[in-house]
């Protein structure tokens, strides 16, 4: 059973591929949430567009999206070029580039997951409350954040699977450089382009296997539990 003992190298990717997905989440998560309730409820020009752009990484081929990542953020971009001279910050050839690509690609199904579960919630709720004199704040605190919490979480583990599965966009932008860049889906497709790589990738799909069904369960489980709690007595 040696073959399945997994190398320093593999658990890089492994941890890598973790820490990338989580910051992808978790950066993209207010974002998306602010988006999301605009498409749902807001009434403004451009509104088509604005959609369109949001879900334009899922159309586009993710090498296309990583090569305008690339442009518009790496070192010599106008995006890049300003972090990196007023910040230090340096997206490309960086774990923190991966994470943003990533969140790019992931960001469409985080938006679409919150965007329904809002438009599910009755309207004249959030306008009952604001008739009591509860401020916007208040009433999405109130009521719309804790009826939309399924959908908030199903779109954090969508986006969470896609970070982990993400391969196009990341070795465009990132390219793959072990320890750094190489995240999961790299590793494995590193090792199917080397002579007796096999093992390796099967190793490194099983984990990623688990990893996704993990997540899927997760899932599934805080739903039922958000379900149960938001129900009326």
């Amino acid at each position: 059973m040696g073959w399945l003992s997994l190398s320093a190298e593999e658990w890089d990717a492994i941890r890598l591929s973790l820490l990338v997905s989580v910051v992808a989440m978790l950066c993209s998560l207010p974002f998306g949430v602010v988006i999301a309730y605009a498409l749902a409820r807001g009434r403004f020009w451009g509104k088509s567009i604005l959609n369109g752009l949001v879900h334009l990484p899922l159309i586009l081929p993710p090498v296309v999206t990583g090569y305008v990542l690339l442009i518009l953020f790496g070192r010599r971009g106008p995006i890049g070029a300003f972090l990196a001279d007023h910040f230090g910050i340096v997206l490309s050839f960086r774990w923190t580039g991966a994470a943003l690509a990533c969140a790019v690609m992931g960001f469409p199904l985080l938006v679409r997951s919150i965007r329904l579960s809002i438009e599910a919630i009755d309207a004249g709720l959030e306008e009952a409350a604001g008739t009591l004199g509860a401020s916007p704040i208040m009433v999405f605190a109130t009521i719309t954040l804790p009826l939309m919490l399924p959908g908030l979480v199903a779109g954090m583990i969508l986006s969470f699977a896609k970070a982990m599965g993400e391969f196009g966009a990341t070795i465009t932008f990132v390219s793959n450089i072990p320890g750094e860049t190489q995240t999961l889906s790299a590793a494995i497709y590193t090792f199917t382009q080397v002579p007796g790589g096999d093992a390796g990738a099967l190793r490194l799909t099983i984990v990623a296997i688990a990893i996704s069904m993990a997540a899927l369960l997760a899932s599934e489980a805080m739903a039922r539990i958000i379900g149960r709690r938001i129900q009326p007595a």
